[in-house]
């Protein structure tokens, strides 16, 4: 397996994954961080479900749920739906807004596998910024699509391939700028690359569904003052650290990069990272695509 083969996987690295969801804590960092500096300021969760028309009563299955960031929304905006999370890490369900809640809420440890539902059984599959964690995506789809009914829908958000494009290439530099002149190879430049983006997503999706549509939500995260982009660079250690070049260490890369941002902050006043997150939406016969089946199936002999 080439370098940059083993970068790729890093996402689905069961002992990363583990170090990196052992609890929240890290999730919460970012989407608090997310929350209070992106310029447009949207709440994401409640723009993703916003994509979708909904009827008010469908079943919902939460894949990777994590601390449950969507489903306050689907509470206060769909009441009349059935609730349920799942997430492979019970950490990550420590703090889930649906531990306390009443009817019409489940939430507990599952794999995405391994579904324990029957066929036809949900309205609604989420698989929310999870898929470029899963090592066999097509089997996690083969498994969704199995629990959805048939005019059920996929709805699965992600982010671009170019998304946080200035802090990426930050990185690179800091760690060029503290190797041994000569030493550096070039996988060790490279950062952990998702397998599942806004740009492949759709044909991997229309491998397993009849229409996938995508919208997108670009956008970027303002920072006026260098600890809270710092703060956020801290959520990526237990992912990254391992892959550094020998006699290169976390926290120097660290150093570097503050005094980088220090300075840009320093003459502009400000450091702008671009970011491009989106949703993808997929279904054989619901959603968007209903009313076109529908028209195919009576139009057509």
């Amino acid at each position: 397996m080439s370098i940059l083969a083993d970068v790729s996987h890093m996402y689905a690295d069961p002992m990363l994954l583990r170090r990196q969801y052992a609890n929240d804590k890290n999730l919460r960092i970012r989407q608090d961080i997310h929350a209070h500096y992106s310029v447009p300021a949207v709440h994401f969760p409640q723009w993703v479900l916003s994509r979708l028309v909904w009827r008010g009563d469908e079943r919902i299955l939460d894949i990777g749920c994590g601390d449950g960031s969507y489903y306050p929304v689907i509470r206060d905006q769909l009441p009349g739906t059935h609730y349920i999370g799942i997430d492979i890490e019970p950490g990550m369900l420590e703090n889930h807004a649906g531990r306390r809640a009443a009817s019409g809420t489940c939430i507990g440890a599952g794999d995405a596998l391994h579904l324990p539902f029957t066929d036809s059984s949900f309205d609604v599959v989420m698989m929310n910024h999870m898929l470029y964690h899963i090592a066999d995506i097509a089997s996690v789809l083969d498994e969704a699509r199995r629990v959805l009914k048939s005019d059920g829908v996929l709805i699965a958000s992600t982010n671009s391939a170019e998304s946080l494009h200035e802090l990426n290439a930050r990185y690179r530099r800091a760690i060029t700028l503290l190797s041994s002149p000569g030493k550096i190879q070039s996988g060790s430049l490279a950062v952990p690359r998702s397998s599942f983006t806004l740009e492949n997503g759709a044909v991997l999706l229309g491998r397993h569904f009849y229409a996938v549509v995508r919208h997108d939500l670009p956008g970027a995260l303002v920072f006026r003052h260098v600890e809270p982009v710092m703060e956020y660079l801290s959520t990526w250690r237990s992912m990254r650290e391992t892959s550094l070049p020998p006699n290169v260490c976390w926290d120097d890369v660290m150093m570097v990069m503050r005094e980088q941002f220090s300075r840009i902050i320093a003459h502009f006043g400000e450091l702008v990272i671009s970011k491009l997150a989106g949703v993808l939406i997929a279904s054989d016969r619901g959603g968007f695509i209903n009313e076109y089946v529908r028209y195919l199936e009576h139009d057509l002999p």
